[in-house]
């Protein structure tokens, strides 16, 4: 008798733990999918003179316009002040880029595990969404300008290849660790806990899908852009199954505790405020956009609590509706369906 309480005790638990497995949508060996990185900025960060410059005219037609104009201020076919700016550019010692740039070409001397991440992930993409352009992902260093761009050439001189990609690129120097010293000057401490090279294939793979899977419904109150913020996190948090959700979210750890402590309250404060249906740019901005935390709520919350919480909707409702799939989440546009149906009870 104490053997079969045992046994049925057992089976209970692992009933329960099965019911809290997350759901696996992806079988366990993908081919990994053909990424091409083309490393602009350590041919940049090797010129010396001015027939580096002029090959690198020759060997990245389409991107050296488009970096000339964008990052530089500079027309893509002014190439005779091109050959006079871009070494002082490279060598300014007012945000130490000589410094910036030696650091650039160690952090990033080795990037094959950068490639199988990316890789692996975008093999995933290319399992729910065959028919989607893959990237090409340009590195480069902005100038504390830019983490990722998408971008088109401005002169037409292009590998005719590549017009199949997606084109992004990526700023190197804006991924050197949360401690870098030089950060101190150009971005908010906030902003520091996403710099780090670890963080950049989920960045990478996020910026795709809210480019290619974008925003199209018709209200756009605080509930249509929480639910489809968290509709992306969902999807990331699928692909990136072995990484920390908080990772995921930019949080960082305290951060995403704080979240999951005070969500109920968090959530009664946004039903109680009413702020589910209202579509005023300052409500929009304090729930969903990056800074130091998020001001309709409390000075002592994390940002983005509107982009948590509708992860959290997105994630209550594909547990409860097991039949649904990515692509079907992902495709559903009735915001409030997807609230209604996740019973969402935090």
């Amino acid at each position: 008798m104490k053997n079969l309480k045992t046994a049925i005790s057992a089976l209970i638990l692992l009933m329960l733990a099965g019911c809290n497995n997350t759901r696996q949508y992806f079988p366990k060996q993908l081919p990994p999918a053909e990424i091409e990185i083309v490393r602009f900025d350590s041919a940049l960060l090797s010129v010396r003179g001015s027939e580096d410059i002029l090959r690198l005219y020759a060997d990245y037609p389409g991107f050296m316009g488009f970096y000339s104009e964008n990052i530089l201020g500079i027309e893509a076919t002014d190439t005779a002040f091109m050959l006079e700016a871009l070494p002082k550019y490279l060598s300014d010692t007012i945000y130490h880029f000589a410094e910036v740039n030696r650091q650039v070409m160690s952090t990033f001397a080795d990037i094959r595990d950068l490639r199988g991440s990316l890789s692996e992930a975008f093999a995933k993409v290319h399992y729910l969404y065959p028919d989607l352009p893959l990237p090409q992902i340009t590195f480069f260093v902005s100038g504390f300008n830019a983490s990722l761009l998408f971008w088109e050439p401005v002169n037409g001189l292009e590998d005719a290849s590549v017009q199949q990609r997606v084109r992004m690129a990526l700023g190197t120097d804006m991924y050197l660790g949360t401690d870098y010293e030089y950060y101190n000057r150009v971005v908010w401490n906030y902003q520091k806990q996403t710099m780090r090279r670890e963080c950049i294939p989920a960045d990478v793979v996020s910026a795709y899908l809210f480019r290619m899977l974008p925003f199209t419904s018709s209200k756009s109150r605080l509930l249509e852009n929480m639910i489809y913020r968290g509709k992306v996190m969902y999807l990331l948090s699928c692909i990136f199954s072995a990484e920390p959700e908080y990772e995921i979210m930019g949080y960082t750890k305290q951060q995403w505790q704080w979240a999951k402590r005070n969500e109920k309250q968090v959530w009664q404060m946004i039903v109680d405020k009413r702020d589910l249906w209202k579509t005023e740019s300052p409500v929009l901005t304090s729930y969903l956009n990056d800074g130091p935390f998020t001001a309709e709520i409390s000075q002592e919350a994390p940002p983005r609590l509107g982009t948590y919480i509708g992860w959290q909707i997105a994630k209550s409702y594909m547990e409860t509706n097991r039949s649904v799939t990515l692509q079907e989440l992902m495709s559903e546009g009735d915001a409030q369906l997807i609230l209604e149906r996740s019973h969402y009870k935090p």
